[in-house]
């Protein structure tokens, strides 16, 4: 095992990895921007490097930054978190350039899934069903072709997407161009890469992934479904797992395609298999995130396993303890609180904490950086906390869920913990009868 591990990220992410280091024994190096001097993961931290100005492309994305923290501080390895540079393929290969053991996947393999049309013909290679849609990046007019053949509604995505940027929902034929270009420019910004492809839309979907580890001895651990269809603008709001959709018979069926998958990719470490569900039970492959997924929370309460601890395992070369599937029990679920004023379109809602009073309780965790007197900067991803509830079955998991919200004071910003609430208390998501557009259809109620 490692003595000495860098956490390339910022936030509650490094905060949780950093503790999950410290309860291994393992010495914890973090980095950190002007912006986050005074931020609880550098206080937890054993030690603590400055990378650069408060904008993530001059601190926290500056891979000769990050590499230079590791090796100047003694590090054997780095975990990346999720986000900045957690599924960048360039990263992972100058971390091993520089002898640090980069603890996710290797570089081929993600730069493979970070690829929307090689994954999906990968998938298809390993007979995992995915949704129909065209082959390759594509042009406007063989989009307009491809949408004749499979019917509208479609939906265009970026190759190089993820977290819903450069993807455009199109109804109508005549509304393709438009979208076609509005998706294209947002994803060359985005990722660089304007190159786009065609889905069909499922609609009604839900949003149903499997989560993995892999270790380097073949052994692959499946570790049941989270629901994640409570969302905006394809970002996630609220996860539970086990689905209210899944039968066991199709439960099943979706790990065994992420068990295929993972076989014909020689996949390593921890990842998500995403899939859409159809109204007909029909469920189909839309991407595999090559990291820590931020719900990953969900799962270690319905499984007991630490899934940071086994990634740290998996990369020191360990193998698995638990193969196959893994045990599971009770029922989770996740609420997201972004420093974001539903009520004036969610827009973000940087400043300083004058308050926070998280909840408490049995069954009750939250992963967060914030304190009282924290400052809660522009620069970054909007998420301030995670609340993560267990209980026997999910009536009892949604009472507890209400019940935490209710407890959480958050003070001197806007947040979403209202709308969480009004999310809770719906029929739709009370009666387990909700889909990805649910939110969308609830905000005159619930923003």
């Amino acid at each position: 095992m490692f003595t000495r591990v860098l956490v390339a990220n910022r936030g509650e992410i490094a905060v949780r990895v950093i503790r999950a280091l410290h309860e291994l024994g393992i010495e914890a190096v973090a980095i950190y921007s002007t912006a986050d001097k005074d931020a609880l993961h550098v206080r937890l931290a054993d030690q603590a490097v400055h990378v650069g100005p408060p904008p993530a492309t001059d601190s926290y994305l500056r891979i000769p930054s990050v590499i230079a923290a590791a090796t100047t501080t003694g590090c054997q390895a780095v975990h990346p978190g999720y986000g900045f540079l957690a599924e960048n393929p360039a990263f992972v290969e100058a971390c091993v350039d520089n002898d640090l053991v980069f603890v996710g996947p290797p570089a081929d393999v993600m730069a493979m899934m970070g690829d929307k049309i090689s994954a999906k013909q990968a998938m298809r290679a390993a007979e995992v069903p995915t949704v129909p849609g065209t082959e390759g990046s594509t042009t406007v007019s063989a989009a307009r072709a491809a949408a004749d053949e499979i019917g509208f509604p479609i939906l265009l995505k970026a190759t190089a997407g993820g977290g819903g940027k450069g993807m455009r929902l199109v109804q109508l034929p005549e509304e393709l161009e438009d979208a076609f270009g509005m998706a294209a420019a947002e994803a060359e910004a985005a990722f660089g890469d304007a190159t786009m492809y065609v889905e069909k839309a499922l609609v009604p979907a839900r949003h149903v992934e499997i989560q993995v580890l892999c270790d380097h001895h073949g052994n692959v651990l499946t570790l049941g479904e989270r629901e994640c269809s409570i969302q905006r603008r394809h970002q996630k709001l609220i996860e539970e797992s086990p689905s209210a959709a899944l039968s066991p018979e199709a439960r099943e069926a979706m790990e065994a395609a992420a068990e295929r998958a993972c076989r014909a990719v020689d996949y390593r470490n921890a990842g998500t298999f995403e899939f859409l569900l159809g109204p007909d039970g029909s469920f189909y492959f839309i991407e595999l995130n090559a990291r820590l997924q931020v719900e990953h929370p969900v799962t270690e309460m319905c499984t007991g396993i630490d899934i940071v601890r086994e990634q740290l395992r998996i990369a020191a070369g360990e193998e698995l303890s638990v193969q196959g599937r893994a045990p599971r029990h009770g029922h989770s679920i996740e609420i997201r609180l972004n420093a974001e004023d539903p009520e004036h379109d969610f827009r973000p809602s940087p400043g300083r904490i004058t308050l926070f009073e998280p909840p408490a309780g049995p069954g009750v965790r939250v992963d967060t950086f914030l304190e009282t007197g924290s400052v809660i900067p522009p620069f970054y991803d909007s998420m301030v906390a995670k609340l993560i509830v267990w209980d026997t079955d999910r009536a009892a998991a949604v009472a507890r869920a209400e019940r935490a919200l209710r407890e959480t004071n958050v003070e001197g910003i806007p947040t979403t913990r209202d709308l969480a609430l009004a999310v809770l208390g719906s029929e739709p998501f009370r009666s387990g009868e909700y889909s990805t557009s649910t939110l969308e259809a609830l905000r005159a109620v619930v923003a």
